[in-house]
């Protein structure tokens, strides 16, 4: 039987049993260093990818923080998009069911795209727990349907995205609404400069929880195929006969190549799904479910839309075009790998790309170079080969050269005859490293 490793953070007992309903015994490193912190009450900077476990990292210590004694608003979680607002509220619901707290706790899911009347005649009573996307929220603050000055803590989650859509300013003004002591813990898989001014505002002396083991090559493969002039869907067929996903998401640098990649491998016969942010409501709702439903075998996704929900079992991240700066290939890969798991990155690459791949190498990640061949994989040269040749073999003849004697007196001919001993000195030093090899 597995040691229940969460019974450290002297949680209620009924959170412990929680927690084991939950099928967890030992906390990821996130959710190690943020919930002891969590639960004193301190203000939190988390840095960690998807997948790393922050979701709970936080629920757990603030909803056994609850009192439901008291007949008000006490926690608030933000997140970006319906989307990701639904999958934390379903984690909130999930708990509160085992935890027999259906009946004594309120929490509701203040997003758009629902019914505004039906949801403000449901909020007669203040909700002890809040899930929400900014501008919903904002608009029922606004009009004086909801009080949150009595909250205790509030969270925003995939920060970083808020910055990207544009939703700082509302949820600046939602802040500006709530105690100034309350507790504000920020959860981002990159914390950007422009991210500054408002955590210096908000966060009063936070704790800075940074995790950085997405990356574990243990855990991922790096596949780079030159994509040559040959057509991203033609390749990508050639990669499903090879690997078989349980689930790859294809990924590609906006919605009209995504719309035009996901038409053509649909006509080669693969069982595409597609997900970007120019569907309606109705259709993502329509698509998420078919995906969680395994109807597709690969998904072509944008970086936007794949960042605001959370897709389980992805075997597989394919870039049919890389993106332009290292955040969004290092969020694109770690949709894979997730939870101790193995997973591969397939990247079709051009000589445009290169600067982006020296930079990840700079990083840590390693790369392998590979073709299909005859439908299967072949090793091939990386991309800088001729370039490591060359280094080398300009270090060879500069070890020579500092092997050769310089005469004292020069002699006619004494060019010719240091070249010589200098070829001698190179071959000397080829075949010592033939033999260390």
């Amino acid at each position: 039987m597995k040691k229940h490793l969460f019974k450290q953070y002297a949680l209620e007992e009924w959170m412990n049993d929680v927690v084991g309903e939950l099928g967890f015994h030992e906390p990821t490193p996130i959710q190690s260093k943020v919930i002891p912190e969590a639960l004193q009450g301190s203000n939190i900077i988390g840095q960690s990818e998807t997948g790393s476990g922050k979701t709970h990292a936080f629920l757990i210590p603030l909803l056994n923080n609850l009192d439901e004694t008291l007949q008000q608003t006490q926690v608030i979680l933000t997140a970006p998009t319906r989307e990701l607002a639904i999958q934390i509220y379903d984690e909130v619901k999930k708990i509160m069911q085992f935890a027999n707290k259906e009946q004594v706790w309120r929490a509701k899911l203040i997003i758009g795209g629902t019914d505004k009347k039906r949801m403000v005649e449901k909020m007669k009573e203040a909700p002890h727990i809040i899930v929400a996307t900014p501008g919903r929220l904002l608009d029922l603050l606004n009009d004086n349907v909801l009080d949150i000055h009595s909250a205790k803590s509030f969270v925003m989650d995939e920060t970083d995205l808020m910055l990207e859509l544009g939703l700082i300013e509302e949820i600046d003004r939602i802040l500006a609404k709530a105690d100034p002591d309350i507790q504000v813990m920020v959860f981002s898989a990159t914390i950007p400069e422009k991210l500054q001014p408002f955590l210096k505002k908000y966060l009063h002396a936070p704790k800075y929880i940074k995790i950085d083991d997405r990356l574990a090559p243990e855990k991922m493969e790096h596949r780079m195929i030159p994509l040559k002039h040959r057509e991203p869907a033609s390749v990508i067929t050639q990669i499903s006969q090879v690997i078989q996903p349980y689930l790859a998401i294809i990924f590609t640098n906006g919605k009209e190549k995504a719309n035009e990649l996901a038409a053509q491998l649909q006509e080669k016969g693969l069982n595409v799904g597609l997900i970007h942010g120019g569907l309606s409501q109705r259709e993502r709702k329509r698509v998420l479910k078919e995906i969680q439903q395994l109807k597709y075998q690969y998904i072509v996704a944008t970086d936007l839309a794949a960042r605001g929900i959370d897709i389980k079992g992805v075997s597989h991240v394919i870039n049919a075009e890389l993106p332009k700066e290292e955040s969004f290939y290092i969020h694109r890969v770690g949709r894979t790998a997730r939870a101790g798991m193995e997973g591969t990155a397939i990247n079709l690459y051009t000589d445009q790309d290169i600067e982006l791949v020296k930079k990840l190498e700079k990083k840590g990640i390693k790369y392998t170079f590979y073709d299909i061949v005859k439908g299967e994989w072949q090793e091939t040269k990386a991309w800088n080969a001729r370039q490591t040749r060359v280094k080398h073999e300009n270090e060879t003849e500069k070890q020579a050269w500092n092997q050769v004697r310089r005469p004292k007196k020069v002699k006619p001919g004494y060019k010719k005859k240091m070249k010589q001993e200098q070829q001698k000195a190179k071959k000397k030093i080829q075949r010592n490293t033939f033999k260390k090899k």
